[in-house]
């Protein structure tokens, strides 16, 4: 049977067609040498994304897009998202991405010592996340967490987080709290036997002033180990950083006498025991120390100046070391 000219001719143009469909699917897309970030905003469907990508350039059609999301893919499973497409990409592997959501992680870590006031600047200035707690109070944003009447003050674990564009402030600082409970669930029941700390609160506590105190890894356990020895025996911690947490705005970089002297929950040369709430964030190192503290008799330390401190047993060694590394003569 012989066929019609106009038969052959549809035939002809059919495999022509399948051909530029099959070579445009397979082809890497026209991309700068660096990639291309491309963003799919909510709500873009399947013709809107095939026309986004023409007018890009990337590729020369929308229909072969289109088609090739309906032959091999799921035209309404496209998610909405910043992916980065990387040199080399076809077509095809550009729809896979789109299908699996694999968007452009962005990371912001929150460091150790940080205040929460410092955590909620950091995060407002952050134009990746989308804004739910600007203008809270600090009670508001807990509530807004779902842990009213809870002070933040060391809530949030200090960490590096990776999130999409987009995420908002409130996700991001509930990941963070929950990452802290994680961290202090699993060193609190390993803790050394005969601590001062009734509840893993008071373990926060503790490890935010070890925190504050010594930026030297090695010294963090013999830190902690002095201000354990402290609260065993009743004394005053006396220790400086929560007195200018308790300051506040007030605190103009120069501790002075009269703040030592002046009454306060976080002044520990007048208040015994431990402070009511953390004084910034603990890392991990630093809740570990809290939690084995090193054994030893040092009741004192005071920093040499190099970043590291000399720890005494007895008062009349310390006030020496006080003279030799801090009295200028």
């Amino acid at each position: 049977m012989k066929l019609r000219v106009p038969v052959i001719l549809l035939l002809l143009g059919l495999s022509a067609v399948g051909y530029e469909y099959h070579r445009f699917a397979g082809t890497p897309l026209k991309l700068p040498d660096e990639g291309l970030v491309y963003t799919l905003s909510p709500g873009t469907g399947l013709r809107g994304i095939s026309r986004e990508l023409t007018a890009q350039g990337l590729i020369p059609y929308p229909a072969y897009f289109w088609l090739l999301a309906y032959l091999e893919g799921n035209p309404r499973g496209l998610k909405a998202g910043e992916y980065a497409i990387c040199p080399g990409s076809t077509p095809r592997d550009l729809l896979r991405q789109l299908e699996e959501g694999r968007v452009i992680q962005h990371a912001l870590t929150l460091v150790e010592g940080w205040t929460f006031s410092k955590v909620m600047e950091t995060l407002r200035a952050d134009d990746r996340l989308e804004q739910e707690l600007i203008g809270l109070s600090d009670p508001e944003v807990m509530a807004r967490l779902g842990y009213p009447g809870e002070h933040p003050e060391g809530r949030f674990f200090p960490d590096t987080y990776r999130f999409p564009r987009g995420t908002s402030d409130l996700s991001f600082l509930r990941r963070a709290y929950q990452a802290m409970v994680q961290m202090i669930n699993e060193e609190w029941p390993k803790r050394a036997p005969g601590l001062p700390l009734s509840r893993p609160y008071e373990a926060l506590v503790l490890a935010s002033i070890v925190e504050k105190e010594t930026a030297a890894a090695h010294e963090r356990a013999e830190i902690a180990g002095v201000f354990v020895r402290r609260l065993k025996k009743g004394m005053l911690l006396q220790t400086d950083p929560t007195v200018i947490y308790g300051l506040g705005e007030d605190f103009d970089g120069n501790l002075r006498r009269q703040d030592l002297e002046r009454d306060g929950p976080y002044n520990t040369y007048r208040r015994a025991g431990l402070p009511p709430t953390p004084i910034a964030l603990p890392g991990r190192a630093s809740i570990h120390a809290a939690l084995h503290p090193s054994p030893g008799d040092a009741l004192f330390f005071v920093a040499r100046g190099d970043g590291s401190h000399e720890f005494s047993a007895t008062l009349a060694e310390h006030n020496e070391a006080v003279r030799r590394y801090q009295i200028k003569h």
